[in-house]
């Protein structure tokens, strides 16, 4: 499918941006997340510049991704584990329960 166009403000700037058929308020939701919260560190550091401001919430936001992704990483490890025990222990009672009908 065709991506369309969609207009955003962000910084106080009109942007269009090529947006996949589905994924508009996907687009819109992070535009709004964007602004407000760089709306909030304008507050908290009013003598900033924009720009500075900006790449400051990209080295958060990146970070908040890879610390995502690594927790990710951690719960797919841990769940692959609990699997694994769960198949050891599911084994485990056939093989006592084949046993004792054998015997």
């Amino acid at each position: 499918m065709t991506p369309q166009c969609l207009e955003i403000e962000i910084a106080g700037k009109q942007l269009k941006i090529a947006c996949p058929v589905g994924e508009e308020s996907a687009l819109l939701k992070s535009a709004q997340d964007l602004t407000a919260r760089l709306e909030q560190a304008q507050s908290a550091h009013p003598s900033a510049k924009t720009e500075n401001l900006l790449l400051m919430l990209a080295l958060n936001l990146t970070n908040e991704l890879l610390s995502l992704k690594a927790e990710m990483v951690q719960e797919r490890v841990e769940t692959q584990e609990k699997i694994a025990l769960l198949q050891s222990t599911i084994e485990q009672a056939i093989n006592v329960t084949s046993t004792k009908k054998a015997g």
